[in-house]
C-alpha cells in the first residue's frame, strides 16, 4: 500500500484542483506548470500570471494575486519547514529578478501560495518567534503578515470549508466532499475543465480507492465517474478485451492440441490393430512362427 502510495503523482492533480478553483477567471489569467526559474532544472509548481492587471479575483484563494502569482504544493507526505518557506520565497526571488528589464516585475506584484493538506504548527512557531504572524484571512486561508519580502498565504485544504477539488487531493478524503466535487464537475462543459477534472479524480481515486468503491455503489455518482474518467474506463475496457482474446486463443489452442493428440492416439490404435490383424493371417495361413511372420511384415520387436 505504501509503494502505491509513494507512485502517486500529486503535483498534476493539485495544478488542476488549481486551474478549477480558478475557473472564472480563465480568460483573465495565464497558467504555467512547473515554471522554470532559470537554466537549472529548479521550477514552481504553478504560475499563474494576470493576462489583465488589475483584474479581481473573486475566488478566496485568488483573492490575494497580484501580477505575478507563484504556488507551491506540498504532497501529504511532505512536511513544511522554516527552510521549505525560504526556499519558495527564494523561487519568487529568481523570478522577479528575471525580468526582460530592471524591475520589469516589481515586487509589489508579486504573491506567494503555499498550499498543502495540513496546518504546519511548527513552521508557525517559527515565524512567531521571528516577529512574523498569521492572520486566516479565510477558513483555512491564511496570511502571512509583518517582514515579508512578497504577499504570502498559506492554504491549509483540509480546513477549507468549499474547495472541494483541492480537499480531495487527500489520502484520508472525505465522501461529502468527494460527492460534491462530482456533483459540481458533471456541470462542465467545456473540455478542458473536465480534463482537469479528470486529473484530480485520477489522483483522488489511487489515494482513497476503497472509498471509490463504496460511492461507485450509487448508481447516480457512478455514472458521474465513468463520465468524467471515460479515457481510463475505456483503456481498462480494452484491457481486459485484450486479455479475454488472448486467454480465448489459448483455449482454442488448447483444444487443438488435445484434438490433434487424440487422433494421433486413435490413429496409432487403428495401425496396431491392422498390424495384429495382418500377423495373425500371416502365421494362420503359412504356418510360420510369430518371430518369422512379423519379419516378413517389417514388424520390430518393439512394436
Amino acid at each position: 500500500m505504501t509503494d502505491q502510495a509513494d507512485k502517486i503523482q500529486w503535483h498534476p492533480g493539485f495544478c488542476s484542483a488549481a486551474e478549477l478553483e480558478l475557473m472564472e477567471h480563465k480568460t483573465e489569467l495565464e497558467f504555467i506548470r512547473e515554471y522554470n526559474l532559470g537554466k537549472e532544472p529548479l521550477r514552481v509548481d504553478l504560475l499563474v500570471i494576470k493576462k489583465r492587471p488589475g483584474t479581481v479575483i473573486k475566488n478566496e484563494i485568488g483573492r490575494i494575486f497580484k501580477q505575478h502569482n507563484l504556488l507551491e504544493y506540498k504532497s501529504p507526505d511532505d512536511g513544511f519547514d522554516i527552510d521549505d518557506y525560504y526556499k519558495v520565497v527564494g523561487y519568487a526571488c529568481i523570478y522577479k529578478s528575471q525580468g526582460e528589464t530592471v524591475d520589469a516585475v516589481p515586487a509589489e506584484e508579486v504573491t506567494v501560495s503555499i498550499f498543502r493538506e495540513a496546518y504546519p504548527r511548527e513552521f508557525i512557531k517559527k515565524l512567531e518567534s521571528q516577529g512574523q504572524s498569521v492572520e486566516e484571512k479565510y477558513p483555512g486561508v491564511y496570511y502571512i503578515k509583518g517582514q515579508v519580502m512578497f504577499d504570502t498565504q498559506i492554504v491549509v485544504m483540509r480546513e477549507l470549508q468549499k474547495h472541494s477539488g483541492l480537499k480531495i487531493l487527500s489520502k484520508n478524503a472525505r465522501e461529502e466532499d468527494i460527492r460534491s466535487f462530482l456533483e459540481e464537475v458533471s456541470r462542465y462543459t467545456k473540455q478542458g475543465d473536465k480534463n482537469n477534472a479528470d486529473a484530480v479524480l485520477q489522483v483522488s481515486v489511487m489515494a482513497n480507492k476503497k472509498l471509490y468503491e463504496a460511492i461507485r455503489r450509487d448508481l447516480g455518482m457512478c455514472e458521474a465517474l465513468k463520465e468524467l474518467m471515460k479515457d481510463e474506463i475505456d483503456k481498462e475496457a480494452e484491457k481486459k478485451s485484450e486479455i479475454i482474446v488472448q486467454i480465448k486463443m489459448k483455449e482454442a489452442e488448447k483444444k487443438v492440441q488435445e484434438a490433434e493428440k487424440k487422433y494421433q492416439l486413435e490413429a496409432e490404435k487403428a495401425r496396431k490393430n491392422i498390424m495384429q490383424s495382418d500377423l495373425k493371417n500371416l502365421m494362420e495361413n503359412t504356418g510360420w512362427t510369430k518371430e518369422k511372420a512379423m519379419k516378413m511384415l517389417g514388424i520390430s520387436l518393439a512394436e
